[in-house]
């Protein structure tokens, strides 16, 4: 029988995780203005370290209100994600130029360029990180089934977050390959997971936040997590994710144009041929 979560923890965590990310967000802003000398794409790192601030809290505030294999479960996983895909992004950016989105967002910015990215940018992805780490902080709270012999929907949501962990981190690991050989310059990486689709790390990205979701409906008040997991897939598909990225790509490397009639542009499927159909992180 599940134990329903108790409605003022809840809140009350919720309010203390979107003190925390505002802290973070905030933080990271002073850095980018005072010691990156007004270099705001930095804020992608904070990204998924966000998420592990949020779980980390939730964990602590938790205590005593929900099963305590479950609040490590969700709270590692969501660790080892956020952590790997900061990591993953601090590595990739080092050394070079400030990412152009960033870059073309700010050049319009109205008056004080440092404000305007506060605003639009780390209070906006601060929002993000809360809505979105709701399942994380909804798993968390209540009583049911055991992790062994338990929930199908826990076990399914286990496995659709290593699906999506491994989509994400080959995907990524491939790229940095392909990235790395001087050969490759101005080329398209359409071999690996990138034959398949062409954003493997955001369709990895959109698994893991569904798989936790999946984990945070052992109670009613989980049923709330679904709107978190839909707004993550929409971001990643059509939002400040792949739609934005292969807004510019194609001025870049000509040969995208014939690599998106090809290749899927989220969902893994078997590349169409060469010339063939309609019309990542690359």
């Amino acid at each position: 029988m599940t134990s329903p979560p108790t409605l003022t923890a809840v809140l009350t965590n919720l309010g203390a995780t979107a003190v925390a990310t505002l802290v973070l967000m905030l933080a990271a802003a002073a850095v980018a203005v005072w010691v990156r000398g007004g270099r705001h794409d930095g804020v992608d790192v904070v990204w998924g370290l966000g998420f592990a601030v949020v779980a980390v809290t939730t964990f602590v505030l938790s205590a005593g209100e929900g099963d305590s294999w479950r609040r490590v479960l969700v709270t590692g996983l969501t660790c080892v994600w956020g952590v790997r895909l900061a990591w993953h992004i601090a590595v990739r950016n080092r050394g070079r130029d400030e990412d152009p989105r960033y870059r073309e967002l700010l050049a319009k910015a109205p008056g004080n360029r440092d404000l305007y990215a506060l605003r639009t940018v780390y209070l906006v992805q601060g929002a993000l990180v809360w809505l979105v780490s709701l399942p994380v902080q909804l798993a968390q709270y209540g009583t049911g089934d055991t992790l062994v012999g338990g929930d199908p929907l826990m076990w399914l949501g286990i496995a659709l977050w290593i699906v999506g962990f491994v989509f994400e981190t080959v995907g990524d690991a491939q790229l940095s390959r392909f990235r790395a050989d001087p050969d490759n310059r101005g080329g398209v990486m359409d071999t690996g997971l990138w034959r398949y689709t062409r954003h493997p790390n955001y369709f990895g990205d959109a698994c893991v936040w569904w798989g936790l979701t999946l984990l945070a409906l052992h109670h009613r008040l989980g049923l709330v997590s679904l709107v978190s997991a839909a707004v993550m897939t929409f971001l990643l598909t059509r939002g400040s994710g792949a739609r934005l990225l292969e807004s510019t790509i194609g001025r870049r490397r000509p040969e995208y144009a014939d690599y998106i009639r090809r290749t899927s542009g989220f969902l893994p499927m078997p590349p169409r041929r060469r010339g063939a159909g309609q019309p990542g992180e690359q």
